[in-house]
């Protein structure tokens, strides 16, 4: 091999290591915390929930707050503003930036497996848009789950999911609906049901979205997760470094409303990449 075709060999191999060590991989966020760090990259897709976390971490909005929300197998929470300098015993979870943050579900490409970030908000019903907290936010820890909890977990997103499409159609059709109970007509009221039905299940087959993918069904029954919160909360980033220091957190003592006996604090939140 002549020793113009090595250089330019040996010049493309430099160029594609370096084009692989630019590959995005996301805004990375470091957690320097009193029991160690913890590494998570953003998504790039959850636009809005990116750059509201990017200002909060640039402003230093996160640093001295506490992990005030612990839940062993299942997530540690923190953010609220109101658990700096709080006092022992003091109620927190309420504290707010006064606004909140439309919801960005991106499922099932991301989902509450273990390491999840994603944001902490108001229930259903007050909250039926699941727009997230504009601060707070919680990491999953989870659990191992098996084929048959699995399969559970699955059928209940089904019957979800066919009483939501249901309620939706029949809401078209309520005029329908009136004019048969009006008549007092049950055989009416029951084909009724029966059409909503055949529409609702095709639908269903068409877009399984009650299913857990395979990759989900994988990591849920490995490194495990928190499958029930999939879909109803906006999950926008995942830990990359300090999985183990998430596990320590999540088993710490707590006392009333899951906080930690002993304070858990974000010393300081910046970006790292």
């Amino acid at each position: 091999m002549g020793k113009s075709i090595v250089i330019v060999l040996i010049v493309l191999l430099i160029m594609s290591d370096s084009c692989a060590g630019k590959k995005s991989t996301g805004t990375q966020i470091r957690f320097e915390t009193t029991y160690g760090d913890i590494t998570v990259k953003l998504y790039p897709e959850t636009t809005k929930h990116h750059a509201n976390f990017m200002k909060l971490v640039k402003e230093g909005f996160y640093n001295g707050v506490l992990f005030h929300r612990v839940i062993a197998g299942f997530m540690i929470q923190a953010g609220d503003p109101g658990s700096k300098n709080a006092k022992p015993g003091a109620l927190l979870g309420e504290g707010d930036v006064g606004y909140t943050i439309p919801a960005e579900i991106i499922y099932p490409k991301y989902y509450h497996k273990r390491g999840a970030l994603a944001a902490a908000r108001q229930g259903d019903q007050t909250n039926p848009l699941k727009a997230s907290s504009g601060c707070q936010f919680y990491i999953v820890e989870g659990k191992i789950f098996s084929d048959q909890a699995l399969d559970s977990i699955e059928n209940g997103n089904k019957r979800k999911l066919e009483g939501k499409l249901f309620r939706e159609i029949l809401k078209d059709r309520q005029n329908e609906a009136k004019k048969y109970r009006l008549e007092r007509s049950q055989p009416k009221l029951d084909a009724l049901r029966d059409s909503i039905l055949d529409i609702v299940h095709k639908k269903m087959e068409k877009n399984p979205t009650y299913k857990l993918t395979a990759q989900q069904r994988a990591d849920y029954k490995t490194i495990g997760g928190t499958p029930h919160l999939d879909g109803e909360y906006t999950v926008f980033g995942e830990v990359t470094e300090g999985l183990d220091i998430v596990e320590k957190i999540s088993k710490t003592t707590t006392g009333r409303n899951d906080r930690p006996m002993e304070d858990i604090k974000v010393m300081k939140a910046e970006v790292v990449k």
